[in-house]
């Protein structure tokens, strides 16, 4: 269950990314809004986690890698951001940094 708490704070961190640049500065009321929502769930869902005992590292690098793969996604898919093969490779970098930071950290205790 926590760690289902720091993928969706991850997901929330796409939010709050996404609304911070429609916000155009904090000058548009709704987006600006909606940015500080999504930013206080995330930290939420985050802290949470974090006080439950998940570890540190692992969850900041899940949460970080979560929200900076699926932003640069969904700015591909839907902001007309470039999509090439650099990039698909360094979010496939993120995910596999993630992952094998979780998986080599999980026997050490």
């Amino acid at each position: 269950m926590v760690w289902l708490a720091v993928i969706v704070a991850g997901l929330l961190e796409v939010g709050f990314a996404v609304c911070l640049k429609a916000s155009d500065n904090f000058t548009r009321p709704l987006p600006s809004v909606g940015f500080v929502a999504f930013a206080a769930a995330s930290f939420g869902l985050l802290s949470w986690a974090l006080a439950r005992g998940v570890p540190i590292g692992s969850a900041y690098a899940a949460w970080t890698g979560i929200g900076a793969a699926g932003t640069a996604l969904l700015g591909m898919t839907a902001f007309g951001d470039p999509a090439t093969l650099a990039r698909g490779m360094a979010i496939a970098l993120i995910i596999g940094g993630v992952v094998l930071l979780n998986v080599s950290s999980a026997g050490a205790a």
